[in-house]
Formats: C-alpha cells, sequence, structure tokens
C-alpha cells in the first residue's frame, strides 16, 4: 500500500497525523549502534519518522520494547520447510523475517519451468516479501536423473519478472572452472546482474577464476579461515544455521563489526518442527549473540548488510524514506517478536487471509514402478568398500572405507560400525536407474527411512537394515505420491505425505510441524541417532558437496567429480 509523494512529506514533518505511529519505544541505529528513544511513524509501506514524537491515526504502545529493520533470509528453498510459499509465509514471518530470497531449484528439478512459475506466482500473493533467484543448476550435475532441465533458453523469460533478483547458487563449480559451455552460457547472461555462489571448501586460484566469472556470495563456508579468503576476494559471505547445516559455531570469529558489511545471515533450510521449538533468524540471531557476537554486527548481517548484497535498496534501516519492514523485539538479545511490520501492515492471521490462493502443481511426480526386496542387494567383494561417513550437522560427507561382511553373495550391513545400506531410486519415470551403496553414520538397528526429498534431483533416497523393510517404504512413497516414510519390522510406523512434487505439503505448517514429531520419534525407535534424519538423508544424493555422495547412477567420488560405483 504505497502512498503519495505529498502524503509522504506531509506525515514525515508532522503536519498531519501519520498512517501509523509505533509509541514509547526505542530503535536500533544500524549507523552508530546506539539505542535511540523514539516514536517511529509510518506512511503506507515507509517509515517516514524517527528521532522525534509524532501523532498517528493509529498509535500502538511499544514501552519497553526495541524496533529493529525486519530480518532477511538470504539463502533458502522454500520446498525444504516441507509446505508451500502461502504457508511458509503464515510460519515464518511472525518470527520478524520479512524477506526471504528463495532458490526454487528443488521444484524446478522435478518439474522445470513449471516449478518457478508456481513460485513467482505465489511470491506475488505472500504477504513477507519474497524474492526469487532463477535456478542456475538443473539438473545440478550430469551424475544424476532429474525431472527437468533448464538450460538459459528457459531461464531468460522470467528474468525480468519483478520478484526475480538474478541466478541462483552455482553449484557446478566444476562446470565453472572447466569453461562448460551450458555453464557459461548461463554466466554471460547474467554478467551485470546478480549471481549467487556456491563453492565449498574451493580455495587459491580456483577460487579466483570462479570469482572471476561474476559470482558474489557463498553461503557454504565451513570454517572461519575459508570465509575470511573469500570476503578478501570480495565475496559476500552467508552465515549460514538450518536444520542440517550449522555453520555459525564455526564462523562466529568472522561476525564483527569490522567485518558486517561482508556478512549475511541464512538457514537453508529450516523445518516447521525446529522453527516451533528454536525459531528461525532470530534463533540465530540469540545464539551469535548468546555466543559473544556484537549484537551490532549480527543486526548488521540479519538486514542492512544482507539488503545491500542482493540489491534491495530500500530496506535494512529503521529511518525515514525507508520499507517499513520492522521487528519489535523484546531486547536486542532475546529477539523475540512482539510485533512484526511487512511493509507498513501489522502481521496477523486476518491480514494472511486477504491472499489469494494458488493452485498446487506436480501433484502426480512420483512415477517409480514397484521396487523388490532383491533390488537392494550389493554383490560381495574382496577388499575394501567405499562407505559414506554422515557427520553430524554438517552436510559434507567423508569418503570411508570398509571391509564389509559377506551375507552369501552379498555384502552386508554392520551394525557394529553402524554402517547400513543406501539405494537413491529414479523416480520422474525417466530410466528407472536404482543405485546401491553403503553409509555409516545414521544409528540405525532395525527397519528403513525413505524420502522423495532427495537434493537436488530429488529421486526415491533409502537408507536401511532390512531389504524387506526398505522395498516397503520406497513403495510406500508412490502410494502417497512422495514424501517421508518409517518402516519398522514389516510395517509402516509413520509418514507425511508430501504431494507437491514430491516436496511439500498440502496441509497447513501446524499440521506438518507435528507429524515431523511422530515421524522423529519413529526414527529414533529404530537407533537413529542424528538430529535431523530425514533431512540429513535428503543431503546423500547431492553430487556437488564433498566427498562421497550416491546418486541414482551410483556413488560419486565428488573431488573427482566422478562415478566409482
Amino acid at each position: 500500500m504505497s502512498a503519495s509523494l505529498p502524503d509522504l512529506i506531509d506525515q514525515g514533518t508532522g503536519r498531519v497525523p501519520a498512517d501509523l505511529v509505533l509509541k514509547n519505544g526505542r530503535f536500533f541505529d544500524l549507523v552508530t549502534g546506539d539505542l535511540v528513544s523514539s516514536d517511529i511513524a509510518i506512511c503506507g509501506d515507509r517509515i517516514v519518522g524517527t528521532c522525534g514524537r509524532y501523532a498517528g491515526r493509529e498509535e500502538i504502545d511499544i514501552s519497553g520494547l526495541t524496533v529493529v529493520p525486519g530480518f532477511i533470509d538470504t539463502h533458502l528453498h522454500i520446498e525444504s520447510s516441507l509446505v508451500t510459499p502461502h504457508e511458509f509465509d503464515r510460519c515464518v514471518l511472525p518470527y520478524g523475517v520479512t524477506t526471504a530470497i528463495c532458490d526454487p531449484h528443488e521444484i524446478a528439478n522435478v518439474l522445470g519451468a513449471e516449478g518457478i512459475r508456481f513460485f513467482l506466482d505465489s511470491a506475488e500473493q505472500t504477504i513477507m516479501d519474497v524474492r526469487v533467484q532463477l535456478s542456475s543448476c538443473v539438473p545440478a550435475t550430469h551424475l544424476e536423473t532429474s525431472g527437468a532441465d533448464l538450460p538459459i533458453e528457459a531461464l531468460l523469460p522470467f528474468r525480468n519478472h519483478p520478484k526475480v533478483i538474478g541466478l541462483a547458487e552455482f553449484m557446478n563449480f566444476p562446470g565453472v572452472l572447466h569453461k562448460d559451455p551450458v555453464c557459461l552460457a548461463k554466466l554471460e547472461a547474467f554478467q551485470g546482474g546478480h549471481i549467487d555462489g556456491h563453492a565449498p571448501l574451493l580455495r587459491g586460484l580456483d577460487l579466483n577464476g570462479y570469482l572471476s566469472a561474476g559470482i558474489r556470495t557463498d553461503h557454504e563456508c565451513t570454517s572461519a579461515e575459508e570465509a575470511l579468503e573469500k570476503i578478501r576476494k570480495g565475496m559476500h559471505i552467508l552465515v549460514r544455521e538450518g536444520s542440517v547445516s550449522k555453520d555459525l559455531h564455526a564462523l562466529l570469529p568472522i561476525l564483527t563489526e569490522r567485518l558486517s558489511p561482508f556478512l549475511a545471515l541464512c538457514t537453508d533450510d529450516r523445518n516447521p518442527l525446529d522453527i516451533a521449538e528454536e525459531g528461525h533468524l532470530d534463533f540465530m540471531i540469540r545464539e551469535a549473540i548468546r555466543l559473544g557476537a556484537a549484537p551490532l554486527a549480527v543486526y548488521r548481517a540479519a538486514s542492512i548488510s544482507a539488503a545491500r548484497a542482493f540489491g534491495l535498496a530500500d530496506r535494512g534501516l529503521v529511518a525515514p524514506g525507508w520499507r517499513a519492514d520492522l521487528v519489535v523485539v523484546d531486547s536486542l538479545e532475546g529477539a523475540r517478536a512482539a510485533h512484526v511490520f511487512a511493509a507498513g501492515r501489522r502481521v496477523t492471521e486476518t491480514l494472511f487471509a486477504t491472499r489469494t490462493p494458488v493452485a498446487p502443481v506436480g501433484l502426480d511426480s512420483v512415477k517409480a514402478g514397484r521396487i523388490e526386496p532383491s533390488a537392494f542387494a550389493v554383490p560381495y567383494s574382496d577388499g575394501e568398500t567405499s562407505v559414506i561417513g554422515v557427520l553430524p550437522g554438517k552436510i559434507i560427507t567423508e569418503h570411508r572405507r570398509f571391509q564389509l561382511p559377506a551375507k552369501g553373495n552379498e555384502a552386508g550391513a554392520d551394525l557394529g560400525r553402524d554402517i547400513i545400506k543406501v539405494a537413491v531410486i529414479e523416480r520422474h519415470g525417466l530410466n528407472g536407474n536404482h543405485a546401491n551403496g553403503f553409509v555409516q553414520g545414521f544409528g540405525l538397528k532395525k527397519g528403513a527411512i525413505a524420502s522423495t526429498v532427495g537434493h537436488d534431483s530429488h529421486n526415491i533416497c533409502v537408507v536401511g537394515v532390512d531389504a524387506d523393510d526398505m522395498a516397503l517404504a520406497a513403495n510406500r512413497l508412490g502410494e502417497i505420491k512422495g514424501g517421508f516414510v518409517v518402516v519398522e519390522d514389516g510395517r509402516v510406523t509413520a509418514e507425511i505425505a508430501l504431494p507437491v512434487a514430491g516436496l511439500m505439503s498440502l496441509e497447513p505448517y501446524e499440521s506438518v510441524r507435528d507429524t515431523l514429531q511422530t515421524l522423529r520419534k519413529a526414527a529414533f525407535s529404530l537407533g537413529a541417532t542424528l538430529q535431523e534424519p530425514f533431512l540429513q538423508l535428503a543431503f546423500l544424493p547431492l553430487p556437488v558437496i564433498p566427498h562421497l555422495k550416491i546418486s541414482d547412477r551410483g556413488l560419486v567420488d565428488v573431488d573427482r567429480f566422478m562415478l566409482i560405483g
């Protein structure tokens, strides 16, 4: 609800009452670091007055509270919240996240351009300002089977959409360094615009080559040393703390006032259960300050520095002329929202009711054939076998090698060393590929867990101890049109249906949150030791994250960017 320039000027000067005034509070000045006692006047979607007293047509007393700019999540995949963009809006905006910059490459890998259109249509309806980065790597690599292919010709029609910022995370950094023509065509088309990075552990001269392509951000830093090198080379670092990838503690040394202009915060991603238990970006803010980071550095990274990194020049400060995205918090340390304002509108359930629904897409995306238990057999061979080593709280995995026990002519699981089977099954109806391997670190002692969320091609991924249970879990996914399934002793003990492209639920986020609690308990009953076994499972097929992964085509040595079995 934009206002006319005369109204903005008149209300800012105090000649007439403002549309809305937040009275008797204080705001956090991200320029000086001061807490300033002041009313805040709002006209339409814009702040028009600070550092003074104002009268308003509507006034809200915020005595004892502090106003900060709305939080900006600079990198996430809304699909990974397991709810639609409309439900994500309802779930996350009340925590103070007024802008979310998303890459819809999860749904794009399943549905292609149709998935991007669904997100853009949704972004035009959400109360939160959802901005979209155009998915740059669909498919992510040649080492897997995706449900779609998005060459540059498919992306260009979306480029000038008002919700589009630029090109999303360029994960195929080997393709950049080797000057792959498909990669170069996409990079060339977005020269002069924003291009997001994705370069885990990339350092030295190879990093220089990657950055020379015009890439400016990275959310994959897992050490302060790596992040500092990238900052020195001009990158804006997005500090990440999500349901699986947790890098805040490791990157705390760079979260300083001096470096804060080159930092932002992101989740990449959090599910509704974690949001309910801990929060969203507000949790990151609380945790960073608790660990000793300066509040000025943290709040800059959460707002103004993030806005500048992505060219959102209208937001990020509590100041006249700036977008009225505001969070009224209990304290800087607490970061708990008492009120949230999105473009000058107070966030309430009534406000969410004003949105127009967007029809769901991809409701029949799970096209895998029926799977028999025998399909999970791995032939026994002498010598060591490559095993994916899971690291709790990381999507990086290790390439481990073990001599596995023989069960007849087959290699078997080794529960004593926490090694179980893993399989990826193509589910887009293209080739029926099925690859098997072994993984260490889930803790399972029995049963199986299966998912149609498997980054980034989103094929069926199953881990388990028993082949019969693995087959039952995988087949059940087809019956519920995608989701998560837990099986124990030939019985489905928990499941959630994710029929929107096999990635998102049609249910309210509260229902998804409660079902995830049941799923987690069912996984723990199998012996699972990971805090987020389903999301950790979803990253096992991601062949752009070191070191060993598995796709529908086989085990992938990410360091050599090749299939090894």
